[in-house]
């Protein structure tokens, strides 16, 4: 094989991927996009890494791990060197923030895909919250408060729905900001912002 087509990326290989690859060694930066995005992952050859050639394959992770395997082993094979068996994961896209190593497994990458093109943007942001545990996420949306524009908001629905009825002239009064603050400092309730006065609003366990 010439020694100067094996330089040139592979050809799923975007160009933006060559700062990434050569970042490797970090854990991948799982960019923050639509949720109707693909949710994918770039998994490289480290056999070609290691000699100094980028190759490697965006994988549909929403297609389950035995795609994403199938994909692999297909990478594997088309590497330019012989015998290549080892992987790592070198970026993603469309995981909202959840969390991805290097190496986690390929089972555990399709559970987090499956999780947020079902839960979409807010999906991801509670698995970021919880360190990826995707039994903590799922549960939370059991405490869901629903969405607000801010905390503000929320105090003073909850207050108007569940409190005794405030007088008019003391309205006013009333700071709703403080009282959702306070909730959110003392461990009532935690928030998550998916966009402009998109605040969305869980009981904490």
């Amino acid at each position: 094989m010439n020694p100067q087509e094996t330089e040139r990326p592979n050809q799923d290989q975007p160009p933006e991927q060559r700062q990434s690859i050569e970042t490797a060694g970090l854990a991948p930066h799982c960019k923050t996009v639509a949720p109707t995005a693909e949710i994918r992952i770039y998994v490289a050859c480290l056999a070609a890494y290691n000699n100094g050639h980028l190759h490697g394959r965006w994988i549909d992770a929403s297609l389950g791990d035995d795609h994403i395997w199938e994909e692999v082993k297909a990478m594997l094979a088309a590497s330019p060197e012989r015998g290549a068996e080892e992987w790592a994961i070198h970026d993603c896209e469309g995981f909202e923030g959840a969390p991805l190593s290097e190496y986690s497994s390929f089972e555990t990458v399709a559970a987090l895909a499956e999780f947020i093109e079902e839960r979409g943007t807010l999906g991801g942001k509670l698995l970021e919250h919880f360190g990826g545990d995707l039994g903590d996420a799922s549960a939370a949306f059991e405490d869901y408060a629903g969405e607000h524009k801010s905390v503000a908001d929320f105090a003073q629905d909850l207050t108007e729905e569940t409190g005794p009825e405030i007088p008019k002239q003391l309205e006013y009064y009333i700071n709703w900001q403080a009282m959702g603050r306070d909730m959110e400092m003392s461990g009532d309730i935690f928030t998550l912002q998916t966009g402009l006065e998109e605040i969305h609003v869980f009981w904490a366990r």
